[in-house]
This record gives C-alpha cells, sequence and structure tokens, in this order.
C-alpha cells in the first residue's frame, strides 16, 4: 500500500474518520455520502468526503444534519465570510447587466478591478491577468519569468503547494502530488522551508534562526547561474513565519544573479495577515505576485497576476488566454471582496485578533505539554504537537484526535504536516467568536493529554 502523506491536509482514509462517520452521520447524510463515492473519482485529500453540506454563511457551515460549525478551514476563501451579503448582490447585479466577456472583448468591471489592484498593490505591481484558478496563475507567472528572462529554470520550496496541475507540482514540493507521477517540469530546483522549529540546517542548536536556508538559496543561484525565478508563498500555510531578513536577503540574491521573485499569496492575501498583502509584512517587494481563493469573495472562482510594468515583454506570446480571462462576474466578486474588506477595516481587525489569538495560544502552550510550538501571523495561525517537546517527534494520531474531538463540538480546521492545526477563520469573526473557538481547542487537548 502506498505510503499516505499528509503534507496538505489531513488525510480522508483514517479508522479515527470512520469512527467519527459512524457516531455523528445520519442515514440520509450517508445516503449522499455513498452517491459522491459512486459518481466521483476517488482521490487522497476529498473524495471520499467527511460529511455533507446544506448551508454556510459568515464564519459557520451547516450540515445536512442542522449541525452548525465555525469554520476556520474554509479553503481559505472566505476572508469576507461565506454569502457575504456584498459579494452576492454585486454577482446578482452583474449576471443581470454582462453575465459573460467574450475573448477579444474587454468589459467596464474587468478593467476596474485591474485598476484597483494596481491602485492597492504597492509598487509599480500595475499589470494584470485574470484566470478562473489559482494553478492556472502559477502557470502564467512561470511562463511571464521565461519569458523575461529567457531562462526556464526555478528555485521553490519543499513542503510548499502552488497548485494540482502538472506544472505546479512540479514547483510544488509535496509528495502526495509529485509521488510516482513519472517525469514533472526540468529544471525545477527546490530547496528546504524557512521552518525555523524544524530547520534542516540544524539551526535551534546554533541558538536560532542564522539565515543559512537563504544562503543556500543564493549559492544555488550562484552555481546555477540561469534561475529564472524564486518561487515562493511568503509564508507557508501550515504556517511557517520566516524572520523578515530571510526574504530581504533573498530579494538582494535574486537581484545580483538576474532572478525574478515570484510570491504565491493564493491561500492569504487580501488582508488576512494583517496586511493587505502578505509580503508587506516582511519589507521586499516581489516581481510577480499570484492571488486567488479567496479574491472571488468565497463564490466565485477567481484568480489574478500581478506584475512590474517593466514585465509587460510578452505581448506576442499568449501567457493565459483563458477562456474565463476577463469574467465580468468573477470580477465584479473581486471588487466587492476588496472593498468590503476595506470599508469594514478587516486589516486591521485580523491584525489585532490574530494578536489576541497569539497571547491565548502561548498561554495554552505553557499549560498542555502536546503544544510544541506556535506561530501565526494575522489570522494565519499554526499549532504544532508533538509527543516530546525534547525530540519535537510528530503527534500525527493526537493532532488528528484533536480535530474530531474539536469537530464534535462545532470547530472545524485543516491539519498540516499531519500533526500542525491551522487556524484561518473568516477575517469577519469576532473576538467573542474565536475565544469560543479557542475554548473548544483548548478542552480538545486537555481531553487527547488525558487519554494518553
Amino acid at each position: 500500500m502506498p505510503r499516505l502523506h499528509k503534507s496538505e491536509g489531513d488525510i480522508n482514509i483514517s479508522p479515527r474518520r470512520d469512527k467519527w462517520q459512524a457516531e455523528h452521520i445520519d442515514t440520509e447524510s450517508r445516503r449522499l455520502l455513498e452517491e459522491d463515492a459512486r459518481y466521483f473519482l476517488k482521490q487522497s485529500l476529498s473524495t471520499p468526503c467527511l460529511n455533507t453540506m446544506r448551508s454556510c454563511e459568515g464564519i459557520y457551515i451547516e450540515d445536512m444534519q442542522g449541525r452548525r460549525y465555525m469554520d476556520f478551514h474554509g479553503n481559505n476563501v472566505h476572508q469576507v465570510g461565506f454569502a457575504n451579503p456584498d459579494v452576492i448582490s454585486a454577482i446578482k447585479k452583474q449576471l443581470d447587466e454582462l453575465p459573460f466577456c467574450t475573448r477579444r472583448y474587454t468589459n467596464r468591471v474587468a478593467v476596474e478591478l485591474a485598476k484597483k489592484l494596481a491602485a492597492i498593490a504597492p509598487g509599480s505591481l500595475g499589470k494584470s491577468l485574470f484566470c478562473p484558478g489559482g494553478a492556472e496563475a502559477v502557470g502564467m507567472a512561470i511562463k511571464l519569468a521565461r519569458v523575461a528572462t529567457g531562462r526556464h529554470k526555478t528555485i521553490s520550496m519543499w513542503d510548499s503547494f502552488h497548485g494540482a496541475t502538472l506544472d505546479t507540482i512540479s514547483i510544488g514540493g509535496e509528495a502526495i502530488f509529485r509521488q510516482d507521477m513519472g517525469p514533472l517540469l526540468p529544471g525545477t530546483e527546490h530547496v528546504p522551508p524557512p521552518d525555523e522549529y524544524r530547520c534542516v540546517f540544524g539551526c535551534a542548536k546554533r541558538g536560532g534562526c542564522d539565515l543559512i536556508c537563504a544562503d543556500y538559496v543564493e549559492y544555488i543561484l550562484e552555481k546555477e547561474g540561469d534561475i529564472a525565478a524564486v518561487i515562493s508563498e511568503p509564508i507557508r500555510s501550515t504556517p511557517y513565519i520566516p524572520k523578515s531578513a530571510y526574504w530581504q536577503k533573498i530579494r538582494r540574491a535574486c537581484d545580483r544573479h538576474g532572478a525574478l521573485l515570484i510570491f504565491d499569496e493564493i491561500p492569504h492575501s487580501l488582508g488576512r495577515t494583517g496586511k493587505m498583502f502578505t509580503f508587506e509584512n516582511f519589507g521586499v517587494l516581489p516581481d510577480i505576485l499570484v492571488l486567488g481563493k479567496g479574491l472571488g469573495g468565497g463564490v466565485f472562482p477567481m484568480a489574478a497576476v500581478l506584475a512590474r510594468e517593466e514585465l509587460d515583454v510578452a505581448a506576442e506570446r499568449a501567457m493565459g488566454h483563458y477562456t474565463h480571462e476577463k469574467t465580468p462576474v468573477g470580477c465584479a466578486a473581486a471588487l466587492a471582496t476588496i472593498n468590503y474588506i476595506e470599508h469594514h477595516h478587516l486589516v486591521d481587525h485580523a491584525r489585532q485578533l490574530g494578536q489576541h489569538a497569539l497571547e491565548r495560544l502561548n498561554e495554552m502552550q505553557d499549560r498542555h505539554p502536546l503544544i510544541g510550538d506556535i506561530r501565526g501571523l494575522g489570522l494565519f495561525l499554526g499549532i504544532e504537537l508533538v509527543k516530546d517537546r525534547q525530540t519535537r517527534e510528530r503527534a500525527t494520531d493526537e493532532a488528528e484526535a484533536v480535530m474530531y474531538a474539536a469537530l464534535s463540538k462545532g470547530l472545524s480546521f485543516k491539519l498540516t504536516m499531519g500533526n500542525i492545526i491551522t487556524l484561518t477563520p473568516a477575517l469577519i469573526i469576532t473576538r467573542k467568536e474565536m475565544d469560543k473557538a479557542l475554548d473548544i481547542v483548548d478542552s480538545c487537548l486537555a481531553e487527547v493529554e488525558s487519554n494518553q
């Protein structure tokens, strides 16, 4: 049997999942789950499914049995909350006015979105391309880097995720997507991520991060000599939170060696980290920025590539040329999302509430030996569970137990790397709701520890 890799999320083949379903899923829901398994191809992370959904609103999802869960997973599309009334209204209005824009034509709402992105993005990230999904946007970014530099090689991170298409799993670093897939894109060099807690270069033994991981990136840039781009999430969705000096050092290295810096902010941009764009936390500017997921307001599939104006060099090529490239409906959803974030000051809210959550999590770490590390930026939070704080052995079984215990109490979240509780609530969440969710995590940790 192939190994079950747990880097991207909790695996949907699990005795603990079977037990949870037997205890919580009724006959009607089970019937729908069986139909789903009958008609969809099975694949890890999605089918067979965990449960059924009847509705979603705000920070909540609701299953067919009427149980509501605070969704701290949300596939990271729910910055402005599920079924946001402003987004829904904008989509309905646009459907009545112009539901589709054929190729070779433009439309007012698409131009307005491009103008809005250029206005709010720092630096000269003033040129855009749109497409239906994040993986396609990453593909366009890679192609643009190839054209602009005349090179084809990339440097990306092990354990990274940039999409599930063949080109994006080539630059991605997760075995669950790459392993046994046959030949991938050539020239995709990989480096260890800036994970201070589990640094493969052993920085913990030297007293903490000394940026050897950044030095290694420049080492490859120098030795290869023909790298087109370094492409990475500025923070890994686990999350890893690198030091600002890490990205500043890599920015300088890219400039010295003629490589572009591409940031994939698909899972967390648009306010989640306490800045509108995640890279703003690190004092660097990328050459190309990729957005997605939440850009469509949690309703419409929408992604974008933003590039420096100097990189508008591919007029004779087709970088994307997607059927829904300038979808009026998707652009209306994106504009409504950005406007909602701005008008309701969700960026500041995410920063302030995230700081409160980190303080609570650090206090929980003092009481729970299962917690090995706490990390976070805004409302992107991670709790790494370990069997022993000295050895840092991953507590994967315990993490899964905590997850299903939390589901039973009305809280849904994602596990990454098998042992990291990743919390990404909608940015509209209140302090009271956040405290309730953290109370659930606290009680579930105590429950699992008492059963050990």
